[in-house]
């Protein structure tokens, strides 16, 4: 079991409102920068930390948070009994999220509130500039690996893909003379996400998934359907990994790897769909942890209108794991040694996996229930053999039922010691060990010797 590693203010100067949407890269010169967006401004960091606002002039403020019109106020007066719940008729309008793409050096940039798509050409001192042609009222981005910039649901079409020509991304017009074009998806859904997995751009939408693949002149793409039912839940809830592409849907998590859609096994699925704020989904966001082989999805839980909690799936290893952590945004290590999220409470950005700082945060790692058989009896355990990379770094607490909803006793904490005493009894356990030292402590296959006990 891996706890989360510690974190580290990468810049001491916040953003204006929390951060959505990020991407890191480095430039022609080997110099490294951040770039992300708020809900009206626009900014790029350099390696030094320095913060630069490079938002574009002109650009039409969208939400920080998500709206949904339908209580007080959501209709026209005297339209309802008072009272009465309103019916699934009004629109979610989802809190802004930034498309954030590298072409070549510079920076491309839209979202689906302003629609149009900037470019920034590492000019600290200049804004990033609406780009020449392109189309506007686009609801994102992606730059394909055959280099042409997707502008999804360009002109106001949610369903409409165009694209420019190759290496020209200030070319839009089809002619003869380049590979400009366009194509509308079949789908009853709405364009969210782009991506570039395994030589294709994958297209997912408010329903489905689609690829687009590059024929060549005169078609230039083609785009096929290759899943129903296993739309997008947030803009930036989709992470691509050698493996392929991973994202969190409405009630599952699904993954493209070729071929077709999967849905993908999750042993924590209903404690994240069952209590998960779903008039704020619009906030989660994935990233991918390449050091550990994870992918992490954080989300506001049902009690939360910020994110709040994450889900960790690991697909080397093919387990899953949950947590509590307030992160907006964030991206891998690449251009940098450590992975960088950004923070709701103060608005700035950290490196993390990196040193032993947790804030007022206690790292920890939980089990699921464990019992004998299939159950039937119970368990009666007198000692431990503790599995840590050094004894003392973590100390072990129990936690018991005699029941699936009966209620849950715990025992402990008990300091590790070779053998540790205990003594408790229940039909399925869990167990839960908590960092006791600021180290990079970590914990194998514990064991316990155990009695059984009859049916209870």
């Amino acid at each position: 079991m891996r706890p989360i590693g510690g974190w580290r203010t990468r810049s001491d100067t916040a953003t204006s409102a929390k951060m959505r949407g990020m991407l890191t890269w480095s430039d022609n010169s080997a110099d490294r920068w951040v770039a992300t967006g708020t809900y009206d401004e626009l900014y790029v960091y350099n390696s030094a930390g320095t913060q630069f606002e490079i938002t574009p002039t002109g650009l039409t403020a969208g939400r920080e948070d998500a709206l949904a019109f339908t209580g007080y106020g959501g209709n026209f007066y005297g339209n309802f009994a008072y009272g009465v719940a309103r019916p699934d008729t009004s629109r979610i309008l989802p809190a802004t999220s930034w498309h954030l793409e590298p072409w070549g050096e510079f920076l491309l940039a839209c979202n689906e509130d302003d629609g149009k798509i900037y470019q920034w050409e590492l000019n600290t001192g200049t804004a990033a500039a609406v780009l020449s042609n392109a189309p506007t009222s686009n609801k994102g981005i992606v730059v394909t690996e055959e280099r042409f910039l997707f502008a999804l649901g360009a002109g106001g079409n949610p369903r409409k893909v165009q694209w420019s020509d190759r290496e020209d991304n200030n070319t839009w017009t089809p002619a003869a003379t380049n590979e400009a074009g366009d194509l509308e998806l079949n789908t009853s859904g709405s364009l969210m996400k782009g991506v570039s997995v395994k030589g294709q751009t994958l297209l997912l939408t408010t329903r489905d998934a689609h690829v687009a693949n590059y024929i060549g002149p005169p078609y230039v793409y083609g785009i096929e359907r290759v899943g129903t039912s296993c739309g997008l839940a947030a803009n930036e809830a989709c992470v691509v990994v050698d493996q392929g592409a991973f994202w969190m849907g409405v009630n599952s998590f699904y993954t493209y790897t070729g071929g077709g859609v999967q849905e993908v096994p999750c042993d924590v699925s209903d404690y994240v769909f069952n209590d998960i704020n779903k008039a704020q989904v619009s906030k989660a966001f994935g990233v991918s942890n390449s050091m550990f082989g994870e992918i992490w999805w954080f989300y506001p839980s049902g009690g939360s209108t910020e994110n709040d909690r994450y889900v960790v799936f690991n697909y080397i290893e093919g387990t899953w794991y949950i947590g509590q952590l307030d992160r907006t945004a964030g991206s891998d290590r690449g251009a940098f040694r450590q992975p960088i999220w950004s923070k709701a409470a103060d608005k700035k950005i950290y490196e993390h996996e990196i040193g032993l700082e947790y804030d007022d945060l206690t790292p920890f790692a939980e089990s699921g229930p464990f019992r004998i058989a299939t159950g039937d009896n119970v368990m009666s355990v007198i000692e431990m053999l503790p599995d840590e990379k050094t004894q003392g770094d973590v100390n072990a607490t129990f936690k018991t039922r005699f029941y699936p909803n009966g209620t849950e006793r715990d025992y402990g904490p008990f300091s590790m010691s070779n053998p540790t005493s205990m003594r408790f009894t229940g039909r399925q356990v869990r167990l839960r060990v908590e960092g006791q030292r600021y180290t990079d402590w970590r914990v194998g296959i514990n064991r316990i010797d155990v009695v059984q006990g009859g049916r209870r």
